[in-house]
C-alpha cells in the first residue's frame, strides 16, 4: 500500500486489508466530488493497526457494515476536464470472492 520512511526508522509496506471501523453516506457532497454522490466515506482499520480515512467503493452502499473486510485499491479521485489531468489515490473495496 505504502512505504513510510522517517530518518532513523526502517521502512514499512502496509498490506491494504483492513476492516470498516465506522462509515457514513454523503448525499450532498462538497464542491468537486458532486459526480461521486451518492458514496460511502468509511474509517478503516488496517491489519497492521493505523485507522486511515477512505471513499468506499465498487461495494453496494447497503451491504456495508462495521466489520466488513475491505482492500485497498487504487481509483480516480477528481479530473480537470481543461487540463486533462486525472487524479488517482486509495479507495476501499470489499474483497473479491
Amino acid at each position: 500500500m505504502e512505504n513510510i520512511h522517517r530518518r532513523g526508522h526502517e521502512r514499512f509496506t502496509f498490506s491494504g486489508q483492513g476492516t470498516v471501523y465506522s462509515f457514513t453516506v454523503i448525499y450532498e457532497a462538497p464542491a468537486g466530488f458532486e459526480q461521486f454522490v451518492p458514496y460511502a466515506l468509511a474509517l478503516i482499520k488496517l491489519e497492521e493497526g493505523p485507522l486511515v480515512t477512505a471513499q468506499i467503493t465498487d461495494t453496494d452502499l447497503d451491504k456495508i457494515y462495521i466489520g466488513m473486510p475491505v482492500e485497498m485499491v487504487t481509483r480516480l479521485l477528481s479530473e480537470d476536464g481543461d487540463r486533462g489531468l486525472r487524479h488517482y489515490g486509495y479507495k476501499f473495496r470489499s474483497p473479491v470472492i
